[in-house]
C-alpha cells in the first residue's frame, strides 16, 4: 500500500465508513507506516470541526438518498474512459487465462469512493447542522474585504498606522502599507449620521480629493476598505455627505476626521 491508498482509507475511516477488510487494511498500515498518522489526524479533525458546536437535527427528505446516489454514480476504480488500452485490461474477466499465456491473478483497483464519500459527508454536515457551527464557518469563509485587506497590511513589513481621537471620545485609525498599497480605517465610538446621509472616505493627494468609497458604523464600529490605491503621502479624510455618497465626486462638507499617513 502506497500512502495515497493509505490517505484514501483514511477517510472513510474519519466517518466511520470503512468495511471490515478495509478497516483492517488501515490499522495494519498505520502500524507499519507510523510516519503517516498525520494523514489520519487531519481527516480525524476536520470531522470534528464540522460536528463542533453543531446541534443536530434531521437532514432534509431526499438529501441521503441524494448523497449514496452520488456516492453510486462514482466510478470505483481510477480507469481513462478514453484509453484503449486500459478498455481493454477493464474488460478481460480475472483470474481467467488470456490465450497463449498464463493465468493472471485479480487486480485490485484503487478505491476512490471514500474521498468523495468525505466530500459529501461534510456537505450533508453542513446541510443539516444549521446551527452556530455553520453560522460560525460561513462566517470564516465570507470575511469582508475590509477584513481581509487589515490582515494583508498587518503582515506587511512596512505596515504603519495613525489614530485620532475625535470629539466625544471616537476614535479613528487609519491602517496602510505601502507595499500592499491599501488603507483601511477602524473607527470606534463614530456617531450614527442623519437618516439619508452616510460616511464617505477620501484619499487626498496634495490638494486633490479623491472619493473612495462610502460606510455606516454599526453601534459606532467599522472596518471599512478605501477603494483605490493608496499612494506614498496621501492623507485619508472623512466627510458626511448624502447616501450613496457625493453625486459630484467632490467633498459637500468639511471632513469629520483627517488623518495625514507623511
Amino acid at each position: 500500500m502506497n500512502e495515497k491508498d493509505f490517505a484514501e482509507l483514511a477517510a472513510g475511516a474519519a466517518l466511520h465508513a470503512l468495511s471490515a477488510d478495509d478497516e483492517n487494511r488501515y490499522r495494519r498500515a498505520l502500524v507499519e507506516h507510523p510516519e503517516w498518522a498525520a494523514v489520519a489526524d487531519v481527516d480525524a479533525d476536520s470531522v470534528a470541526l464540522l460536528g463542533e458546536g453543531v446541534t443536530p437535527v434531521a437532514p432534509p427528505p431526499g438529501v441521503r438518498a441524494a448523497l449514496l446516489a452520488q456516492i453510486a454514480r462514482t466510478p470505483q476504480g481510477d480507469t481513462d474512459p478514453h484509453d484503449t488500452d486500459a478498455h481493454d485490461t477493464a474488460g478481460s474477466t480475472p483470474g481467467v487465462a488470456s490465450a497463449g499465456g498464463p493465468e493472471e491473478p485479480a487486480v485490485r483497483r484503487p478505491r476512490r469512493w471514500t474521498r468523495l464519500a468525505f466530500a459529501l459527508a461534510a456537505c450533508l454536515a453542513l446541510l443539516v447542522g444549521v446551527g452556530i457551527g455553520a453560522v460560525a464557518l460561513n462566517a470564516q469563509l465570507t470575511r469582508p474585504a475590509s477584513v481581509v485587506a487589515l490582515q494583508e497590511i498587518e503582515a506587511a513589513g512596512d505596515a504603519q498606522q495613525a489614530t485620532v481621537e475625535l470629539d466625544g471620545g471616537a476614535t479613528a485609525t487609519a491602517h496602510w502599507s505601502g507595499s500592499v498599497g491599501k488603507a483601511v480605517l477602524v473607527t470606534d465610538g463614530l456617531p450614527e449620521t442623519d437618516a439619508g446621509k452616510t460616511y464617505e472616505l477620501w484619499f487626498v493627494r496634495g490638494e486633490e480629493p479623491i472619493a473612495a468609497g462610502v460606510f455606516d458604523p454599526e453601534d459606532g464600529a467599522a472596518t471599512a476598505l478605501l477603494e483605490g490605491e493608496m499612494r506614498a503621502g496621501d492623507a485619508i479624510a472623512v466627510t458626511v455627505e448624502q447616501e450613496g455618497g457625493s453625486p459630484s465626486g467632490q467633498p459637500t462638507t468639511d471632513p469629520v476626521i483627517v488623518i495625514p499617513t507623511a
